[in-house]
């Protein structure tokens, strides 16, 4: 018998470097978090041994026994949707296994709420969640590969848009839907169309331009997202088009080195008033002064997440005396789980919509464009460059999706790759939100 250890950043590469060394035959008899990943242990010929008794806890022994036993259930219901007639096909994601997530899950929080055990104990329970957690991991991913190879073999038109909403960027949960509404149709090249045209319809965009409807417009965002340089676009759009009298600027920057320099030269060459509210100041009252003004735009501070000031700063924002409309700023060169973190931040203070800015630097569309219909964030403007005010735009739903096909990756996705897309399908929703 050959038994092995492999180190890994995570299990599908634990994994990988097991099929690769070892072969399909192998068995893996451990599997444990380290430090930078996981470690599997596998081997070849392997007689599985009797386990040694030893002090189990009878309460976590019955959760496995349950949970193996719908891991079961779960891979025979998946076997027997490959055998069911074509027309039902849609069933493949409909009532997704999860089960084995969710089981596991509920394992982990009733242990978690249970009286500390003994040191001994204690240190076996730890064992096991690491167990635990790794099992889950190993069968999301066997559900994965199962759901891929079956959806190419008895479905290959469909995984042939899979691949190209893949080669977007988009979520694997709003791929789904979009795949579902063209289930019927065997043309590939009408339901393509029929894909773009449905993921138009997802994107939301205002009937009224916000700078025309006037009043109080706040950007808010994390660093780095180009707040700034699209309040100044905006700022010039609007004093091109009606003049610099009935506008007026608004920082709330005063953490950045710089913001409000930049903010004062800006209203000086476009002959608006500046106002800069320090921390600790009274915006309602810093405002009291602009409401003769048609417009007023707010910069403000890009904080982390966790500092204290971010959440002074956007209950400011929602209250009503303030009343003023928020957008968050999305950069559209962000990942997916900044862009997730960005928006779960700045939600408190109430949002309006998104404005998606630096498209002109970015590789893909499909994660942010997930993001606003996911969370129906109207998309309110466009910036795709550094010129002022010429790179900002009003969208199109139609022309957002052009753009997003126009910049999809040029080369097909591995199978590895949409092996992982499919096993997030089979994750909790709660894990999949991020």
């Amino acid at each position: 018998m050959q038994v092995k250890r492999f180190f890994a950043a995570d299990m599908r590469q634990a994994m990988k470097l097991v099929r690769d060394e070892l072969g399909a035959d192998a068995t893996i008899i451990g599997n444990r978090r380290v430090a930078g990943g996981v470690e599997l242990t596998a081997a070849l010929d392997y007689q599985v041994q009797p386990a040694p008794a030893r002090q189990a806890n009878p309460a976590l022994e019955a959760e496995l026994r349950k949970t193996q036993s719908r891991i079961a259930s779960a891979q025979a219901e998946l076997t027997t949707r490959s055998q069911l007639d074509a027309g039902k096909d849609r069933q493949l994601f409909a009532a997704a296994p999860t089960a084995p997530a969710d089981s596991l899950d509920a394992v982990l929080q009733r242990q978690q709420q249970k009286p500390a055990a003994a040191p001994a104990d204690q240190s076996a329970l730890e064992s096991m969640r690491s167990e635990l957690h790794g099992l889950r991991e190993l069968i999301e991913m066997q559900m994965g590969s199962m759901a891929w190879g079956q959806l190419q073999a008895r479905r290959p038109q469909q995984a042939t848009l899979w691949r190209r909403l893949q080669r977007m960027g988009l979520p694997a949960e709003l791929a789904r839907t979009l795949l579902e509404r063209v289930a019927s149709l065997s043309d590939q090249r009408q339901a393509w169309r029929m894909v773009l045209a449905h993921l138009a319809h997802s994107i939301q965009t205002p009937k009224q331009e916000p700078m025309e409807e006037g009043g109080v417009i706040a950007l808010v965002g994390p660093a780095g997202m180009g707040k700034t340089t699209t309040l100044a676009k905006l700022a010039a759009r609007y004093v091109l088009k009606y003049g610099a009298a009935n506008i007026a600027l608004v920082s709330m920057d005063s953490y950045r080195i710089g913001a409000q320099e930049q903010l004062k030269t800006l209203g000086r060459i476009l002959g608006v008033s500046v106002t800069h509210v320090d921390p600790g100041q009274s915006l309602t009252q810093s405002l009291a002064p602009l409401a003769r003004k048609r417009v007023v735009l707010i910069d403000t501070a890009g904080l982390p997440a966790n500092d204290p000031a971010l959440r002074m700063q956007l209950e400011t924002l929602a209250s009503r005396g303030v009343n003023a409309r928020n957008y968050l700023v999305l950069a559209a060169t962000s990942q997916a789980q900044v862009l997730k973190a960005a928006y779960h931040s700045y939600k408190r203070c109430g949002l309006a919509g998104c404005i998606l800015s630096k498209l002109d630097e970015a590789t893909s569309m499909g994660e942010v464009l997930g993001l606003a219909i996911g969370h129906r964030l109207p998309v309110a403007y466009l910036a795709d460059g550094p010129r002022i005010p010429d790179d900002v735009h009003v969208p199109r739903s139609h022309q957002l999706v052009s753009r997003a096909v126009g910049l999809q990756a040029p080369d097909e996705p591995s199978e590895d790759t949409m092996a992982d897309m499919f096993a997030g399908l089979y994750q909790d929703p709660a894990r999949r939100a991020g």
